[in-house]
């Protein structure tokens, strides 16, 4: 079942706000990383190869468009994409997939090898609820 879409973020989908969002290679290139899952900034830091004060000002403006979504998890941000309010907006993120590139392909591999390096920091896998009602990691 999908998760309920406030309000508020079915307002701020608007086409031309959602167009403007993808006129950035980088925004791009962050929605085609979040599309396996949620990342903290200091992963798509590494793979973007761009600073953090940048990819922060590019995670805002695709939470303002409401193309993604932010969760704490600690002292971390990790973003992920926003489950699909409208129809258009389910049909940006598949004309997203569909529309793989070479950076696309090469930010994929850099992000599988920083996977397998265990990311920027020790939050990446949601705690979870044991047998007995404690949290495991």
């Amino acid at each position: 079942m999908a998760e309920p879409v406030p309000a508020a973020a079915q307002a701020s989908l608007s086409v031309e706000r959602v167009f403007r969002a993808l006129a950035d290679p980088t925004r791009v290139r962050i929605l085609n990383l979040l599309r396996d899952g949620a990342l903290c900034v200091g992963d798509l830091v590494s793979v973007l190869a761009v600073p953090q004060p940048a990819t922060s000002r590019h995670l805002a403006y695709l939470r303002k468009s409401g193309l993604v979504a932010d969760e704490r998890r600690g002292q971390w941000a990790f973003y992920k994409l926003a489950p699909p309010a409208t129809g258009f907006h389910a049909r940006v993120l598949d004309c997203l997939h569909a529309a793989g590139s070479h950076q696309t392909r090469k930010d994929q591999a850099a992000l599988r090898a920083l996977r397998r390096a265990g990311g920027c920091c020790p939050q990446h896998a949601r705690p979870t609820r044991g047998t007995d009602g404690r949290r495991s990691h």
